[in-house]
């Protein structure tokens, strides 16, 4: 029956499912709502270039109007006003279109130029979130494994002090082991609660980075080995601000800017309009006068009226509202030029920088694990003298704990360098 029972939980609560890096990244890439906002402008500005090649159409409208008039009015039968009550009905349509307006053309370049700055700010926006996603999950592998070596330097302190106390009762040992040994006990506790704090706060940060409520997924290192990397072409920082979305959308905005300065000095050429209507109306005397009524159908024929017509505007005096609009966009393409200033001076400083703790890290991987080399071998040694009886229990308890803090600082290095090479790839993909 327990054995049904404990398979019935398991079954309840399905095992928590496992995510490397990549997968994380995958996930962030396609479900943060950033991403998805860009995706939604894109959308926005399919519909803008629509519109803006629907006004290159003509518009068109019809409708009919019912109406009655009561008193004196205009006979529309012969013209003159008399005193009579009348009902009025009209059916009407109508086309007009801008034959020439060079607006209407610019704004199609625009709107494309507008959906390329979106397409670079989606890639834009799958870098930022990649980038963030990617120091969360290693700030939170390294909060993990602190908080593995303090549990097992507090299991060890445990079993150590059983050991010794076993020792003093046989007289191998001097009691102040068991006080040496307990006094840093109390320490190591508090450390493990600053940690596990440490390590819950990462991962909540981990999860929002994933834009993710539920925790039950385990994040966990994927086995990969270290990977190098190649500073020594001298255009490496270059061509890595070139690739990048940042970069490529800031130039795309500059070229939107450029062309509206086309747009506002469009303002200065004529344009040419088109007009056709058709109309016909059918007008029935109430009252008295019914029996000079018309039929219908006859006044539907004989009332039909069509125009055309076309009319050419050509700008003399605006106000200087035109040249002010152009001096106003020939500013912000200037302003648009300095904000690329700024995203190439960001830019470079992230990559020198992401590039200079690459190196740091990795240098400092391999003095590490020559020094984890050495701190097992002399953990080793002491363990050795410790059965020996030649070392006391306080002795061999900061060696064996210097021997797991390098070996967190090997993990730690470890994590740095894989840290910076994935910050690498991000920026090496670009666009």
């Amino acid at each position: 029956m327990k054995k049904i029972l404990f398979i019935f939980i398991i079954n309840l609560f399905p095992a928590q499912e496992s995510w490397n890096l990549q997968k994380c990244l995958d996930y962030a890439s396609t479900n943060h709502p950033l991403i998805k906002q860009a995706t939604v402008n894109i959308q926005k500005n399919d519909r803008q270039i629509a519109a803006s090649k629907g006004m290159l159409l003509p518009s068109v409208n019809a409708g009919v109007n019912h109406s009655y008039s009561f008193g004196s009015s205009i006979n529309q039968s012969n013209n003159q006003r008399e005193a009579l009550n009348t009902q009025y009905d009209q059916v009407f349509a109508q086309a007009n279109a801008e034959l020439f307006n060079w607006k209407n053309y610019l704004n199609i370049s625009l709107s494309k130029l507008n959906k390329t700055t979106s397409t670079y700010k989606l890639k834009q926006a799958q870098n930022e979130v990649k980038l963030n996603v990617i120091q969360t999950f290693f700030a939170y592998q390294n909060s993990k494994s602190w908080l593995d070596v303090l549990e097992t330097q507090i299991s060890g302190i445990e079993e150590q002090i059983k050991r010794t106390e076993k020792e003093v009762e046989i007289g191998n040992r001097s009691k102040s082991d068991v006080y040496d040994i307990k006094a840093n006990l109390g320490t190591l506790q508090e450390q493990w609660v600053s940690a596990k704090n440490q390590r819950d706060l990462a991962k909540i940060n981990l999860l929002n980075a994933l834009n993710l409520q539920d925790d039950s997924i385990d994040f966990v290192m994927a086995e990969e080995g270290l990977l190098s990397e190649n500073f020594s072409d001298s255009e490496f920082t270059q061509k890595l601000i070139e690739n990048n979305p940042a970069y490529k959308t800031i130039l795309a905005e500059i070229q939107a800017q450029e062309k509206n300065i086309s747009i506002e000095r469009s303002g200065y050429l004529p344009t040419l309009t088109g007009n056709y209507s058709w109309s016909t109306f059918y007008n029935k005397f109430l009252g008295n006068n019914q029996s000079v009524n018309i039929n219908f159908a006859d006044q539907f024929s004989q009332n039909k009226n069509q125009s055309v017509s076309f009319g050419l505007n050509i700008p003399i005096f605006n106000k200087f509202q035109v040249k002010n609009n152009v001096e106003i966009a020939k500013l912000n393409v200037i302003n648009s030029n300095y904000d690329k200033d700024l995203i190439v001076n960001d830019l470079t400083k992230s990559i020198n920088s992401i590039k200079a703790q690459f190196l740091n890290a990795q240098e400092k991987y391999n003095l590490l694990e020559l020094n984890f080399e050495n701190q097992r071998l002399s953990f080793q040694k002491s363990e050795e003298k410790y059965k020996e009886g030649l070392m006391d229990a306080y002795t061999f308890f900061v060696v064996r704990n210097n021997w797991l803090q390098a070996n967190y600082n090997l993990i730690n290095s470890k994590n740095d360098v894989m840290q910076q090479t994935e910050l690498l790839k991000i920026l090496k993909n670009g666009f």
